[in-house]
């Protein structure tokens, strides 16, 4: 069961046959996308091809056990071959997930990772993953290429937000990744998850390295990152996100990111 959360398990299908992800042989790139109403979540699993996975929507928990972290809509997570990890959406999953032959992971990264996904690499993985099986034409070929290129290229992400350890403090980051707006104070999920507003305090500073107040933060900036490249105003995505405020939204998405919300929709849209 992943995340030994306290939570009841629900593992979901494999995106691809666990036998394609273990092939060493074959098309260099395996692209699956998918959509459904619930959440996704798989158990413990690991494989030999490398795997980029992301949420068109949403947010994705990533757990590989040293490396815990909380993903984007619009970024990816790498994860090379062979590591054990599990993955979790926040309400309905859609997404996708390329699988690399191992022979050619040497250049990409040998750590986890959180990734810009380029609006390229994106639209690539989502071309060859409406494909259907059978023997590869030189068109899909050239189109693996150029997903190989733009994993060369990728860039970390400006922000990762890490996940505690404690199944309690478990519990209560998935409950706000699942509502980034919730307004319960800190004290109430303290008692909401059985703690002590000070062991909750303590705890969390310990797991993650930051304190409660910025974790959550850092969660409702994150969570503001793709609907901000969508065009949402920022005005929306701060009501949204439970600010009283636009002027409180835009204060904190700058302290975390050192830029406006403005300035950041701005730079997307050049990429």
């Amino acid at each position: 069961m992943p995340w030994n959360d306290g939570l009841t398990p629900i593992a979901d299908a494999p995106l691809i046959d666990p036998v394609q992800a273990d092939a060493v042989q074959g098309p260099v790139v395996l692209a699956v996308s998918q959509r459904q109403a619930a959440p996704r979540r798989t158990t413990w699993h690991t494989h030999a091809r490398g795997q980029l996975v992301s949420a068109d929507r949403g947010l994705l928990s990533v757990d590989t056990g040293a490396f815990r972290s909380l993903v984007p809509a619009a970024y990816a997570v790498w994860l090379p071959p062979g590591l054990a990890h599990a993955v979790r959406s926040h309400g309905p999953f859609e997404g996708w997930s390329a699988y690399i032959d191992p022979a050619v992971c040497g250049s990409l990264p040998a750590q986890p990772g959180v990734f810009h996904a380029s609006a390229l690499l994106r639209a690539a993985i989502h071309r060859l993953a409406a494909w259907t099986s059978g023997p590869w034409t030189p068109r899909q070929a050239r189109l693996a290429a150029v997903v190989l290129d733009e994993l060369a290229a990728m860039t970390p992400a400006p922000l990762t937000l890490p996940l505690p350890r404690d199944a309690r403090l478990r519990r209560i980051a998935q409950a706000l990744s699942d509502d980034p707006g919730c307004e319960r104070r800190s004290d109430q999920w303290a008692r909401w998850a059985g703690l002590s507003p000070r062991t909750l305090s303590r705890r969390f500073a310990h797991e993650t390295g930051l304190s409660f107040t910025a974790w959550r933060t850092g969660l409702r900036v994150l969570r503001a990152l793709p609907w901000l490249a969508e065009g949402m105003p920022v005005k929306t995505v701060a009501w949204d996100l439970g600010y009283s405020s636009v002027s409180a939204f835009i204060a904190a998405f700058r302290q975390v990111m050192g830029t406006t919300p403005a300035a950041y929709r701005a730079t997307v849209r050049q990429r």
